[in-house]
C-alpha cells in the first residue's frame, strides 16, 4: 500500500508551469529525499501534497484513499479534505509556532481542539515526546525564547503529536546555522531509523545520501532521475545530475575555504 499516490501532477502559477506532469509514490515506512536547484518545483510539489498549493490536473491519494481526481482535464478535490489532512504531517522551514502560546500549548492545541482527544492522554505524549527531543525543560518557554533547532525541533513534535502516516519536511534547515543544524538533522535521523514515513525536500546532500531509502533528483519542474543514494550520487547516468551535484560540491568547497578560521 502506498500512503501517498501523486500521479500526472501539473501546476502552474500564470503562465509559469512549475510542474510538468511528475509522479510521487511513496510506501511505508519509505524515506523519500527530494533535491535539485533553487526553483525546480521540489517545494511546490510537497505544498501540493499537502493541499496548501491546487495542482491543476493529476491525482493525488493517501493509503489507497483518493483525494483528487481529474475531470475533464481538471483537478477536482474530494469536498471534505479533513479525513486526509490526518494522514500527513508537515514541518515548515520557518517553524510557523504560535508566538503567543507555549511550548506545551503549540504541540497539544490541534490534538485537543481538532481531533478532540483525551486532554491528560494528549499532555502525556506531548512531555514523552519534548523529553526525548531534549525540550522537557521548554514545555512552558514561548517560541521567542527558544534557539532556531529548538523551535524547528518543537515543529517536529507539533507535527507527530498528530499522529500522522507520513512526514513532510520542506527544507527544515533552510533558516538555521550550521551548529543548529545539525541537532534538527539529528532528530530526522532517528525518526528514519524508527521507520517514520518521510518526504525530505533538502539541500544537505550528505544528509539525503545517509538518511534515504530512495532520492529524487528534480530540475525545471520534472523528475529527471529517482534511485537509491548509491545509485544516484555515485553512479548516476544523467549529465544533469552529475553537473548539479558537482556544481554542489564546489560552492560547497568554496563556503567551507570561506569559513575556515585563519592561520
Amino acid at each position: 500500500m502506498s500512503v501517498l499516490s501523486m500521479t500526472g501532477i501539473r501546476k502552474a502559477f500564470g503562465d509559469h508551469t512549475v510542474l510538468k506532469d511528475i509522479s510521487l509514490h511513496v510506501d511505508k515506512r519509505e524515506v523519500v529525499s527530494i533535491i535539485g536547484p533553487s526553483g525546480s518545483g521540489k517545494s511546490t510539489l510537497l505544498r501540493c501534497a499537502a493541499f496548501l498549493e491546487t495542482i491543476d490536473s493529476g491525482e493525488i491519494a493517501y493509503m489507497d484513499r483518493p483525494a483528487v481526481r481529474t475531470v475533464n482535464g481538471k483537478a477536482v478535490y474530494e469536498k471534505d479534505l479533513k479525513p486526509f489532512r490526518r494522514d500527513f504531517g508537515l514541518v515548515f522551514q520557518n517553524f510557523n509556532l504560535f508566538p503567543h502560546y507555549s511550548v506545551m500549548k503549540n504541540v497539544t492545541d490541534a490534538p485537543l481542539r481538532v481531533q478532540k482527544r483525551d486532554k491528560q492522554e494528549v499532555r502525556a505524549e506531548a512531555e514523552k515526546l519534548l523529553e526525548k527531543m531534549g525540550l522537557s525543560d521548554k514545555a512552558d518557554a514561548y517560541p521567542c525564547e527558544l534557539s532556531g533547532g529548538q523551535q524547528q525541533r518543537v515543529s517536529i513534535v507539533r507535527a507527530l503529536m498528530m499522529n500522522p502516516e507520513i512526514l513532510f519536511f520542506d527544507e527544515p534547515t533552510s533558516a538555521l546555522d550550521p551548529e543548529l543544524t545539525g541537532e534538527v538533522l539529528k532528530v530526522i535521523k532517528q525518526l528514519a531509523d524508527e521507520k517514520m514515513t518521510m518526504v525530505i525536500v533538502t539541500h544537505e546532500m550528505a544528509f539525503a545520501h545517509s538518511i534515504s531509502d530512495r532520492v529524487i533528483f528534480m530540475d525545471c519542474g520534472v523528475i529527471v532521475e529517482q534511485g537509491t543514494p548509491r545509485e544516484l550520487f555515485e553512479g548516476t547516468r544523467k549529465e544533469r545530475t552529475r553537473q548539479f551535484l558537482q556544481n554542489y560540491n564546489q560552492a560547497m568547497g568554496v563556503r567551507e575555504q570561506d569559513s575556515a578560521p585563519e592561520a
